[in-house]
């Protein structure tokens, strides 16, 4: 049973999606945010996501190109008619293929059915390592030199985000979101304190990090 993130900020979409692709044989997760979409997809195998890009938080591309990162679902886009072909190709190169709204039943699921034979089994969950730690995502560990780090419960909620998305920025409200919930999406000082904690811990030379790097007013950035 192929497993299908549906990612609309419409309640309606999203119920008859899920009761609709249910019963055709799917398992189905929904998001009515691209946090929540990149939330979901930590906590399930997903092997197709279909999405509408113009989600209320952040950019629907940006939400593939975060799945992307650690994942090998195929995207399937709600493309809105009045948006010209040519701009389609030329502004959505991470997607796999698209149906214009509004959508019929019959064409959304011969799409997916295409995009779940071209989606390949899940990658495994990756070992990341620098010069000067390693993060184990299956097993929630963190080494540094070969002994492990003691990581407080948010401390692995943030760092596990960052290096999710290696080289990527990460904004500060999808990381408040992601880690404390909407409500602290505003909070900015939250990760002011955790980031200053992880850098203790896992950098060389906190004072001036190589890996867990800041975006001034923008957010924060892993490089390997």
């Amino acid at each position: 049973m192929n497993t299908v993130l549906v990612v609309d900020d419409e309640p309606q979409i999203l119920r008859a999606l899920q009761i609709n692709l249910h019963a055709h044989g799917y398992q189905v997760v929904t998001a009515p945010t691209g946090a929540a979409a990149l939330q979901a997809a930590q906590t399930h195998a997903i092997d197709v996501v279909v999405l509408d890009l113009g989600l209320p938080d952040m950019d629907g591309l940006d939400v593939i190109a975060g799945l992307r990162g650690w994942t090998r679902c195929r995207s399937l886009c709600f493309r809105r008619g009045t948006a010209p072909l040519t701009w389609w190709r030329r502004s959505t190169p991470v997607r796999d293929d698209y149906v214009t709204k509004p959508f019929g039943l019959d064409e959304l699921l011969a799409r997916l059915r295409a995009a779940s034979r071209r989606a390949g089994p899940q990658a495994a969950e990756p070992m990341v390592s620098t010069a000067e730690f390693t993060v184990d995502l299956a097993n929630k560990l963190v080494l540094r030199k070969g002994a492990p780090v003691r990581m407080t419960p948010t401390e692995w909620k943030v760092l596990e985000l960052l290096v999710r998305n290696p080289g990527r920025l990460v904004s500060q409200q999808q990381m408040l979101s992601e880690v404390w919930g909407p409500a602290y999406a505003k909070e900015t000082h939250y990760l002011r304190v955790y980031m200053a904690q992880l850098r203790r811990k896992l950098e060389r030379d906190p004072a001036n990090p190589e890996h867990l790097l800041t975006e001034a007013g923008m957010g924060y950035r892993f490089q390997p």
